[in-house]
């Protein structure tokens, strides 16, 4: 309904007044942005695109928004009721639009043409999840047919309102309203040849844009607070966090733990000092790092798995002095004799030593804390270090990776933007916390996100881990491909009835285990791509952007360059730069010194090391390592490809490839595999089938009953390689 009659303007800006003013009382609303507002007019048409959380959206944005006599599209079955229709004619001018209707856009196309700015919601529902829902192409093919520019705005608070449709959230009569302006943008015009291709293309842009726009943060922040933000977001009672033991603990008590751990591991280190924690997966280790986070120091996880010289180089690159553990688990886990033979360390503390510490004066003053938690945290910036992580050494030795809060922090957020994680799912993480990806996606992300999260101790129980899901129902579950492909293999079809996501990383997901788990439980396996360097996700499939053989597209809010590489046709090095990128790396040659990442691409961006290709929808293509390549008889040959060789051979067995000198080729392919029948014959066979070279077909075979295996479930090429110098 379209009416501009004097009378209706002056009834429609009194009202707003009025409104505004109880608006800004109620809800505390706070406008951000703003300030580059373009002409609006006939041939300089605007399309203001926003998320969509409550019922209110369309009355908060037609008071604040500021952009004068905007239009805005609804649907026509909201305006059929008659108190729908009074309101909204009070408000702003609106465009009733049937979205079945395969020519509602050209309506919104003539009224941008006309001049005036129109206000749309992309995604045409009130979310359902706290996230994007599925973006229609339809506002895309409006601003790309009339060239309109775009104005973002991302509305925030809303979504826990009694307006919302999140009704399992906690929810509060009047939260805090933020409205943030981004600055204007255009879609670039589709160079498609067929029209439905062109409005596909308009439609992904503007998916990628609005992806982007829930990116924005409207205020840094640090782990802990986070941590806090959740606990206000999702209630004290909310339970968060099992283990082995079987015990539930809420937001209370895991603060409660965060912060008593936190204060006694302070009085044995300093600000700022990196803190060894030799832990397992338990509600204990997670309090434990958000307390050294809260208390200025900085967690740094050491992998158990690694041995004495993984661990021992671990300590020397970031020079930990202090080192937290447990009695129960070196028993458990045997390693005494690991413990023991490390040096340099000035202090190991016991957590069941850190407990018996606590005094009367701290139980007071933990009382006190519960009610004031964030008052904890001294001069944190989201730039500090948050944590340090080591590189599983599978081609070298360990690299110290120092992430930020900040880096930590955005990559959940992309993660959240991307997919659908609720307070109603339950995650069961088996990978360990030591592991970038175990830490943020299998631990951060449920535990800020208000997700039921359930810590196993180890990946390798391949028996136990599909029972245990059957018996919790969980909903979501982090692993490698090797690991995967286990539990496929021991678990009963109904194992996995509740889970809704799958995703692998870490290394290749072998194409028998996404078949594997397709015909026997009926589950897409989401493989993503990562490193710890990226906090670490860089790449994933979704359920709403999948591609089968990819790795699926990068997350928003990462920049992506390639640099070719003499003898690869197709592809190049993956240099990347964002907001989870790491802050540098502490090495052997300068322990304790932060070296800031390097690229040829320029400063602020990091060498990934990867080989990949990226097609026309932006989904990502692994090729191979840089490292991780042959030269052949002058050939580049992927060792990876030779890998996807042999397991089209023999998909049930194992296989790992790796390389030697060779006098005359330059170097030979050297083949490790589990299944003692596979030979060349078999090799060349399959090489003609998928059209390989004959180049690609290993010179060697060696049958091996496993393949050695680090702890994050990569295989160790550094073993293979000493191995393969031998064969």
């Amino acid at each position: 309904m379209l009416n501009t009659s004097p009378a209706k303007t002056v009834v429609r800006s009194v009202f707003q007044f009025l409104l505004r003013g109880l608006a800004r009382v109620l809800f505390r609303v706070q406008v951000q942005g703003g300030e580059e507002i373009p002409a609006v007019g006939v041939g300089h048409p605007m399309l203001v695109i926003a998320n969509h959380e409550s019922f209110l959206d369309g009355i908060l944005l037609g008071l604040f928004l500021p952009v004068k006599n905007p239009v805005f599209v609804v649907h026509t079955e909201v305006v059929k009721r008659r108190l729908v229709r009074w309101g909204l004619g009070l408000m702003a001018d609106y465009l009733s639009v049937d979205p079945a209707n395969p020519m509602a856009m050209k309506q919104v196309v003539r009224l941008l043409e006309s001049g005036r700015p129109v206000v749309i919601f992309p995604e045409g529902r009130i979310t359902l999840t706290g996230a994007l829902m599925k973006v229609y192409e339809g506002p895309a093919f409006a601003a790309t047919k009339t060239g309109a520019t775009l104005l973002p705005v991302r509305l925030e608070g809303l979504a826990r309102s009694y307006f919302s449709r999140m009704v399992r959230w906690p929810r509060k009569l009047f939260p805090r309203i933020t409205v943030t302006v981004l600055p204007p943008t255009t879609l670039s015009t589709p160079d498609a040849n067929h029209a439905k291709a062109r409005r596909h293309q308009a439609g992904e842009a503007l998916r990628h844009l609005m992806l982007e726009m829930v990116l924005a943060q409207p205020k840094p922040r640090t782990l802990f607070g986070a941590f806090c933000d959740a606990i206000e977001i999702h209630g004290r009672r909310c339970r968060v966090l099992e283990d082995m033991k079987q015990v539930n603990y809420t937001y209370r008590d895991l603060l409660k733990m965060s912060l008593a751990l936190g204060r006694m591991a302070s009085r044995l280190s300093r600000p700022g000092e990196k803190v060894g924690l030799l832990l397992p997966n338990a509600a204990p280790t997670v309090g434990l790092f958000l307390g050294l986070s809260a208390f200025g120091r900085i967690p740094a996880m050491l992998n158990y798995t690694a041995g004495t010289d993984g661990m021992q180089a671990a300590c020397d690159v970031a020079q930990i002095r202090t080192l937290i553990t447990s009695r129960t688990f070196i028993e458990q886990a045997k390693l005494g004799g690991a413990l023991s033979a490390l040096q340099g360390l000035e202090r190991i503390v016991y957590l069941e030593d850190l407990r018996e510490r606590m005094s009367f004066a701290d139980k007071l003053w933990l009382l006190g804390r519960m009610f004031r938690p964030r008052g904890v945290e001294v001069n944190a910036t989201p730039e500090d270090a948050a944590a340090v992580l080591f590189t599983s050494g599978s081609e070298g030795k360990p690299k110290g990776v120092v992430l930020s809060h900040r880096a930590i922090l955005a990559n959940i957020a992309q993660i959240r933007a991307v997919t659908d994680f609720t307070r109603d799912d339950r995650v069961l993480n088996v990978l360990p916390i030591f592991h970038s990806f175990g830490l943020t996606a299998g631990t951060l992300l449920p535990l800020l996100t208000g997700a039921s999260l359930f810590l196993y101790p180890s990946p390798l129980h391949y028996r136990v881990i599909p029972e245990l899901a059957y018996d919790r129902g969980f909903t979501v579950m982090f692993g490698t491909s090797t690991f995967l492909g286990n539990y496929a293999r021991f678990a009963h079809p109904y194992d996995f009835y509740r889970l809704r996501y799958v995703v692998a990383g870490a290394e290749k997901l072998a194409a028998s285990v996404r078949e594997q788990w397709f015909e026997k439980f009926g589950i897409r396996v989401l493989e993503g791509y990562g490193l710890t360097e990226a906090a670490p996700v860089i790449a994933v499939n979704t359920p709403m952007a999948y591609r089968s053989g990819t790795v699926g597209q990068l997350l928003p809010g990462i920049e992506y360059r390639l640099q070719p590489v003499p003898g690869i046709d197709h592809g190049g090095i993956l240099h990347i730069r964002g907001p989870n990128v790491m802050s540098g790396y502490l090495k052997i040659d300068r322990p304790g010194e932060l070296q800031a990442p390097s690229s040829a691409i320029g400063e602020g961006w990091y060498e990934t090391g990867d080989v990949v290709e990226v097609d026309e929808d932006g989904f990502v293509r692994i090729v191979g390592r840089v490292k991780r390549f042959a030269k052949v008889a002058g050939e580049m040959i992927s060792l990876e490809t030779v890998e996807k060789l042999a397991y089209s051979a023999s998909p049930a067995a194992q296989h790992a490839v790796t390389s030697q000198p060779d006098a005359s080729k330059g170097e030979a392919l050297v083949l490790f595999t589990t299944d003692a029948a596979l030979d060349r014959i078999a090799l060349q066979q399959a090489a003609q089938q998928i059209g390989m070279p004959g180049l690609a077909v290993p010179k060697k075979i060696v049958r091996i009953e496993t393949l050695p295996l680090l702890g994050t479930g990569k295989t160790d090429y550094v073993t293979l390689n000493h191995l393969a110098t031998a064969v």
